[in-house]
């Protein structure tokens, strides 16, 4: 397995993945939802305008995961990290996730920064695995008109629809 980093000649590499990342993100919220590789597209296109970083895990010519970076000096944002379910457990995430650290050292920092979705278990374990912890993001609003929370979220002795 080798880390790469994805450029414009990788978009159509990435983007299945960034489409059933998508995919995963929506079905923490109950949502069912549809690989849009097109979709997937034209983030990986955003991400490169933006000069994100945006790094994959390769083996045997074929994509594991990927994992796009924000770069707010002297601050790394890991916007997304994702890998196929079938590749999980085998270190991809770690490599990646290793190469988000490497950036943020290379600024004089100790740490990356991360947006979770509360009902994911699987990253928020993988982070803690990495010794992270909950810094101080809750972010709270009225349902949309119409909109039916799927599940809850328990923050210490307050629950919250979802």
């Amino acid at each position: 397995m080798k880390l790469i980093r994805i450029g414009a000649d990788d978009i159509d590499r990435v983007a299945p993945l960034i489409a059933l990342f998508r995919v995963e993100l929506n079905a923490l919220r109950g949502i069912v939802s549809r690989p849009d590789v097109q979709a997937g597209k034209e983030e990986a296109c955003g991400f490169l305008r933006a000069g994100f970083p945006v790094y994959a895990a390769e083996e045997n010519g074929s994509l594991l995961g990927y994992m796009a970076c924000r770069i707010d000096e002297p601050c790394v944002w890991v916007e997304h990290l994702f890998v196929r379910e079938e590749c999980r457990r085998k270190g991809a995430a770690s490599m990646l996730f290793g190469k988000a650290e490497e950036l943020a050292a290379s600024m004089g920092e100790d740490t990356v920064y991360n947006f979770v979705h509360p009902n994911n278990e699987a990253m928020i374990l993988f982070l803690k695995s990495k010794g992270y912890t909950v810094l101080n993001m809750l972010e709270i609003r009225k349902p949309f008109r119409g909109e039916k929370p799927a599940s809850s979220v328990r923050v210490d002795d307050n629950v919250f629809d979802y």
